[in-house]
This record gives C-alpha cells, structure tokens and sequence, in this order.
C-alpha cells in the first residue's frame, strides 16, 4: 500500500519518475554495420560505420517528433539538400592535421593519386550494450590509420543516450591513444566533433547553390527558395554567422523542421584542452566545435599545436541535446553545469 501511494504521489507531484523514461534499447547488427538506438522500439540515431565513410558516425538522428536533423547526403536521397563536402555526414569526431594526415576532409571521393595525403579511422569493434529505462551507453573502439594502414591512434568511445524531459542527450566520452610514436595534431581549422544538419536548419542565405533532387541528382537552384529557417546562439550572447570563430561553453542552433521547432547545443568540456571551445560553425549547415583548433578562429593571436605522446593518452568529452521546443537559456545551462560536473 506505501508503494501504491508512492507511485500516485510522483505523478500527481511533478516529480520525474523513472517509469516515465522511455526505455532505450541498442541493437547491433554486424552485417550491416550499425548499432541501432532505439527510444521504446522508435529509432534515435543509429552507430554506423561503414567503411565507404572513412570514420564512424552516428546517423540519421531523429527528434521526438520524427524528424531527422542530420542531413541525408550523400547517404540517402532527399529533394532540397546541399550537395557538398561529402565527408559531412552525420555526427563524428576527428581532425584535419593528425601528424600531416588530413582525417577531416577523407570520403570516397578522395582520388588514388591523392589518398597519400589523408588518414581513414576504422572501426574495430562494438562492445555489450547497455540498454535501461531512461538510458543506454555503447561502448566502441576503432582505429586512426595513415594510407599505408600504420596505426596512430587507439580510440575508446562511450556514448550514452538518455532522456531529459524534453532534450534527447547524447554524451561522447573518446579516449586516444598514441600507440606507434608520440601523435602531432597540428593547429587546424577542421575539427573536431561535428555534425552536419538538414537543410531545414541552415542559417537563412541568398545566391546560387548545389542541391539534390528526390531522384539525387544534383540541381541548381536559389538559397533563399529553400526552407532555412536555423540561427546561433553561443553562452557569450553573440548570434548567427557572428558565432563562428569564437569561444564559447556551448552553442545552440534553433529552427523549424515540418512544423516542430527543433534546437541542438552542443556542450564543451572543461576537461577539454582548449576550453573554452572555438567554433567552426557555418551557416550552410555545419554545426563544430574545435577546441585544438585556434589560430585561424585568432586570426593567428592563438595556437595549440596538441601532441600525444607515445602511449599516453587524451580524453575529449562533447555533449549534444536535440530538444523539441526552443530551450530557455536557464535550461541549457543547468544541462551545461551536469555535464561539466560528469567526468
């Protein structure tokens, strides 16, 4: 009988109860190379890693509302969505400068006579996970290889989905580690954990530009006709395009995608070397924040040129929450203040 009215005395209070958390189940399937994550039986976001992609990534990404953030190219066709930089796809998380290898700009469309020049991280393995009420974690493992497949780095990653009220978290805990000689990640503008977002989230803009048709051919047509509705806002108070190439705890990008108004922060980590981040965060829809890279985002005031030395290791902590809704500023901090607390 205390149980009974303990139950009735939660829900009638306010008080969250964890029997009102979606339950959160991930499914690995190794032949076609995912990690579903599934918010009761509804999919989030899959683990995906491919290795036409030349690293991991979490995609698509999809709100409560059934839409997905995340932009479809090049993996799926879809009418209206930029046709560029082919190795933005989904969420992920390397770098442009890793001993002189270029990680960040690697896709398929690399030509052989070019592929001396970039790094390709692949995955190795997806271990047990962990599924729960109100959260899951997945843990994984991969590898940063040069061209000739001589591994850099070790990479250990634990994501963990959760819920809170109405913001879908993913946090991204990745641990390198230097394994063949000490690792230079040289200032870069490219970097470093970073998503691509659907057009209906780009920063509104004018002129001509690449996008597909529903068929996927590549069309051109005018940026103001599209359905852009996205603005920044950082922890500093700056908006729009003024966010990039500035420093900041966190960084929301807000906008309308079929009628459901959707925001997304991404949150640094004080734990981070370079905290607060700069931020590589462009109006046409990619979404990063790079905290090695400083000297371009200066205007060449700042450098960090990162080095991991010969097995010693560094750990980057990076959270993403997909709220439904416009967040108040209030929220996002205390989600900002849990995470700096996480460690």
């Amino acid at each position: 009988m205390k149980r009974l009215f303990f139950a009735i005395f939660i829900v009638f209070s306010g008080i969250p109860s964890v029997f009102a958390q979606p339950r959160i189940t991930i499914v690995h399937d190794a032949n076609r190379q995912k990690a579903d994550v599934l918010l009761d039986g509804k999919l989030f976001t899959s683990y995906f890693y491919a290795e036409n992609l030349k690293k991991p990534v979490l995609w698509p990404v999809v709100t409560a509302g059934g839409n997905e953030i995340t932009r479809s190219f090049p993996l799926k066709n879809k009418a209206g969505e930029r046709a560029d930089h082919p190795h933005h796809v989904g969420i992920w998380f390397n770098y442009g400068d890793v001993n002189g290898l270029d990680f960040w700009n690697n896709s398929e469309t690399v030509s052989a006579d070019r592929s001396g020049n970039y790094g390709t991280i692949y995955h190795t393995s997806v271990d047990l996970p962990e599924n729960g009420r109100g959260a899951g974690r997945l843990n994984t493992t991969a590898l940063w290889k040069d061209h000739q497949g001589k591994v850099l780095l070790e990479e250990s990653t634990e994501f963990t989905f959760s819920v809170q009220k109405n913001a879908r978290i993913i946090d991204r805990t990745s641990t390198l580690r230097a394994v063949n000689g000490a690792v230079k990640m040289t200032d870069n503008k490219e970097g470093m954990f970073a998503i691509r977002v659907s057009r209906e989230l780009e920063l509104p803009s004018s002129g001509k530009i690449r996008v597909t048709d529903a068929q996927g051919k590549i069309v051109e047509t005018d940026a103001s006709a599209g359905l852009a509705s996205g603005n920044y806002l950082s922890s500093e108070g700056l908006t729009g395009e003024a966010v990039w190439g500035t420093r900041a705890k966190w960084v929301k990008l807000h906008g309308v995608i079929n009628a459901e108004q959707v925001a997304l922060v991404i949150f640094d980590h004080p734990g981070n070397a370079g905290f607060p981040t700069y931020w590589h965060a462009r109006g046409y829809g990619l979404f990063a924040a790079n905290p090695l890279g400083q000297k371009v985002f200066s205007n060449g005031a700042e450098e960090m040129n990162f080095v991991i030395e010969n097995e010693h290791t560094a750990t980057f902590r990076f959270r993403l929450a997909i709220f439904s809704g416009d967040p108040p500023v209030e929220e996002i901090e205390n989600l900002a203040k849990s995470f700096q607390n996480k460690l």
